[in-house]
């Protein structure tokens, strides 16, 4: 690279932005809006009504515009292409932010729990709850939708962050939607002459709860993706995707690691070639492996592999012809999870 920060020739770092990532940024943009106006709206439901249970939905919604913040800058730093500093990119930022985000979803809740004890213990009335329904209501449809699609998004280009968020907006649509109906029975009973105020704190101990538990998986899935915790799912998919593009002289795949690194999944694997073919045959296979890596994953995917040489046990599972064949074949060698992720079949 020169100091212009131009990519040269025999550099090796593409410099291109990725186009998964971008498209992740400018959807976390609109979340953050969005997410700003469905704020405003339980906020002035909570200060029309004083209902412990919509604070919790407006305090959620506050985690929510902040945690959309960091994610935004989390996914602005995950679009900028790998540089020698950064060799693998810099998408550990949006790992970084879904962990403090899920520890501010934790916190909320933890507040919220704290809260709600309280106005159980020392009920309050609450007041106008027919146009701060129908604002909550309102918001959480929203939330729901905006949710799905950022869930959606996410998973299509890897983004642990954007998919943090959506998950985050459904929980607080969920939330949205047992605070309506709860507020909804407390009025019910109030107008048949119950008085049920602590109706309100129950509700929002329920929520916080709730909320406490979302945060902590949350957590949970950063410090797997941080700790390089195997992902079966993922593993799957490779599995699936090296079956159905095999060829010949792919004899066995095995020691196949996956690190995913924000959107970006760094794969190593070891494969098991007829000993005699040249380098360039080599070559020649290893880019059709990649190229089946990259019609399943897309850009995102950085494919490392080594050759290592058939050996007389390894006839069985080969089908070529040659003038070293210890054996006939046999059958193929069956590609499992565990083979895979494994030292392959014992010589």
């Amino acid at each position: 690279m020169n100091a212009k920060g131009i990519t040269v020739p025999g550099d090796g770092v593409s410099m291109d932005r990725d186009p998964a990532a971008v498209e992740n940024y400018k959807f976390q943009r609109v979340i953050v809006v969005v997410g700003v106006v469905l704020l405003s709206m339980k906020l002035a439901a909570w200060l029309i009504t004083s209902s412990v249970a919509i604070m919790t939905d407006a305090l959620e919604s506050v985690v929510n515009v902040a945690a959309g913040l960091i994610g935004l800058y989390a996914l602005h730093l995950a679009a900028k292409p790998p540089d020698r500093e950064h060799p693998f990119g810099h998408g550990g930022a949006e790992t970084i932010s879904s962990s403090i985000e899920g520890v501010m979803i934790a916190i909320a809740g933890a507040f919220i729990v704290m809260e709600a004890s309280s106005r159980i213990l020392n009920p309050q009335d609450v007041r106008q709850l027919d146009l701060g329904l129908i604002l909550i209501a309102v918001a959480g449809v929203a939330n729901y939708a905006l949710g799905r699609a950022a869930i959606l998004r996410g998973r299509k280009n890897g983004s642990p962050a954007l998919e943090a968020s959506g998950k985050h907006l459904c929980s607080d649509t969920y939330s949205s939607a047992g605070i309506v109906a709860g507020l909804l029975i407390m009025s019910y009973l109030s107008s048949a002459g119950h008085d049920v105020p602590w109706i309100d704190g129950a509700i929002a101990m329920f929520f916080g709860i709730v909320i406490l538990g979302t945060g902590a998986g949350v957590i949970k899935k950063s410090m797997d993706a941080v700790l390089g915790t195997t992902d079966a799912e993922l593993l799957g998919s490779l599995l699936k995707t090296l079956n159905a593009h095999r060829r010949e002289d792919w004899i066995d795949i095995h020691a196949v690691r996956v690190l995913k690194v924000g959107s970006t999944l760094h794969v190593d694997m070891h494969i098991v070639l007829p000993r005699y073919i040249t380098v360039r045959e080599q070559f020649e296979e290893f880019s059709k492996v990649k190229a089946a890596m990259k019609a399943e994953f897309g850009r995102r995917a950085d494919v490392n592999i080594m050759a290592e040489p058939c050996h007389d046990s390894d006839c069985p599972h080969c089908t070529r012809e040659c003038d070293i064949r210890a054996a006939g074949f046999v059958e193929w060698v069956e590609w499992t999870l565990e083979g895979i992720s494994g030292k392959g079949v014992p010589k």
